[in-house]
């Protein structure tokens, strides 16, 4: 093996860009471990631990590529198709003459005055000054950033308002405006239904459901993760609403979030006032009722369900057939074979998942938890579930939607353990995300099916996005894995699996 890190001083791209030159480098044959990443001391830290050298490095304005791989030749060639990838956007369309890169937002927004949004990716540090820049240079922001702090995210969203401008964010990662995708964003048909979501692939799988079922979607409003909390108020969500009720081409809103404080959905669901508007508050307690005489769907499903019948649209049917497959499952596993491990790229679904299977199943533990309590390190014998694209696992490595290799190595330690029933994975499809995640995952879950486990596979995706929504199906289905139609059915059928009982995936939340 041969390594060598390319230092460009003075140079900022965004993480995304980051993440695109990263999976670049990773995906050329021959090449080990790589990364494109601003030279902060944190990084530099994962350089040193990977065995690389950071002589010459700067300060945290410097951005660096780094390859390890087999030779010369495909580290270079590694470094040169990384910084083809992280730089595209400075190029003409025809890659002959360099478009001006401008230094900030302001003056960008003045030499691009047709320019009405703004996508920003900085460091949490410097994410708020950036989104008021943008704010005064009259955009919408689409604050992609997180660990921005919600006093900062409280006075941003309170100006935004004022001046009649989305403030989306932060940590808001997809978003879709005008018939554009931002962010992670899923190949849509333009249709009625307007989204409006607190919570990422929340918004993907709501978009992607409902273009499937053959119901188009007008725009996509993400929020960030902390909108409807007590202290920020639905600021956003209610700007939301207020600007899809005035859109001529929005017939009805579909709500996606993770439980809100009650006083807050009650606020935002009354600016909606009489238009028709469906809400799936993924997790809230099955027995707290209504909301404005409105009723509240536990999760994505049966939002999206919901939304079909509010349009008249025949529901489809899903249930009998993966019932069959469930059942023949669950006569082929061992006795001993009892749990469930979720290992998940989207934080939602990792997160409807622990709702779902905590109803069936009881304490399931987590990275990222319903109670503190069922925090992992987990007691031996229980059901885990794991975020796998929280910090702690994306440490010198891209986030799982972009690079799968640290999930195809869960995949082959889960399937050898002789106490895993069912290993349960999201599979997400659309802009920004690996360009063929199931070719990566297909092999290990079939080792794994080989091993004597089952492997549930939810692909979160439509018929246009660029991987191919059947063909990434059908590749899971060849490997042995059951492929739902939908998240929550999914996790549906591995405490089916787990339990050794296939009614239990016609199981309504």
């Amino acid at each position: 093996m041969t390594s060598d890190v390319r230092i460009f001083y003075d140079t900022y791209v965004d993480s995304v860009m980051q993440l695109k030159a990263t999976r670049a480098m990773t995906d050329i044959v021959g090449v080990e471990w790589a990364a494109a990443a601003m030279a902060t001391p944190a990084n530099q830290q994962t350089l040193t631990s990977e065995g690389f050298a950071t002589t010459g490095m700067g300060s945290a304005n410097d951005l660096f590529l780094a390859v390890r791989g087999a030779d010369d030749a495909v580290v270079q060639g590694a470094l040169s198709a990384g910084a083809d990838i992280m730089f595209a956007s400075r190029h003409s369309k025809d890659g002959t003459a360099h478009l001006r890169a401008h230094r900030t937002i302001g003056r960008a927004a003045r030499e691009r005055p047709d320019t009405n949004v703004a996508i920003i990716s900085v460091p949490g540090a410097y994410a708020a000054l950036e989104a008021h820049e943008a704010l005064t240079a009259g955009l919408d922001v689409l604050l992609f950033s997180d660990n921005v702090s919600v006093s900062d995210e409280v006075a941003l969203k309170e100006r935004a308002a004022g001046l009649g401008h989305l403030l989306m964010g932060p940590g808001a990662g997809t978003a879709m405006l005008g018939g554009t995708g931002l962010g992670f964003a899923n190949v849509v048909d333009p249709g009625p239904v307007g989204i409006v979501a607190a919570a990422g692939t929340g918004a993907q799988e709501a978009m992607s459901l409902l273009d499937r079922w053959g119901v188009g979607i007008s725009c996509v409003i993400g929020l960030g993760g902390r909108d409807l909390s007590e202290a920020v108020d639905g600021q956003m969500a209610k700007a939301a609403i207020e600007s899809l009720r005035a859109d001529p081409g929005t017939e009805l809103i579909f709500l996606v979030s993770k439980p809100p404080a009650e006083r807050v959905a009650r606020a935002v669901l009354a600016t909606a006032d009489d238009f028709p508007l469906i809400a799936a508050l993924v997790g809230r307690a099955a027995d707290a009722g209504p909301i404005t005489g409105r009723r509240v769907a536990r999760t994505l499903e049966a939002g999206a369900l919901e939304v079909l019948d509010l349009l008249g649209v025949e529901r489809p049917d899903f249930l009998g057939a993966l019932q069959e497959q469930v059942a023949g499952a669950c006569e082929g596993l061992a006795a001993g074979r009892t749990l469930v491990r979720g290992l998940f790229s989207g934080g939602t679904l990792c997160y409807e998942s622990l709702v779902v299977l905590g109803d069936v199943l009881g304490p399931v533990y987590s990275n990222v938890p319903l109670d503190d309590s069922l925090r992992v390190p987990a007691p031996q014998g229980s059901h885990i579930c794991l975020d796998l694209g929280e910090e702690e696992y994306t440490v010198g490595r891209p986030h799982p939607m972009i690079d799968l290799q640290a999930r195809v190595e869960m995949v082959d330690e889960q399937g050898r353990d002789p106490a895993v029933a069912v290993i349960l994975l999201d599979v997400v499809l659309g802009f920004g995300a690996h360009q063929d995640p199931a070719s990566q995952l297909a092999p290990a879950c079939a080792r794994a099916v080989q091993h004597g486990a089952s492997v549930v596979a939810y692909v979160l995706g439509t018929h246009q996005d660029p991987q191919g929504y059947v063909r990434q199906c059908a590749m899971l289905k060849d490997a042995g894995c059951i492929v739902p139609e939908t998240a929550a059915r999914a996790a549906y059928s591995a405490a089916a699996i787990a339990r050794r009982d296939a009614s239990l995936v016609t199981r309504q939340p």
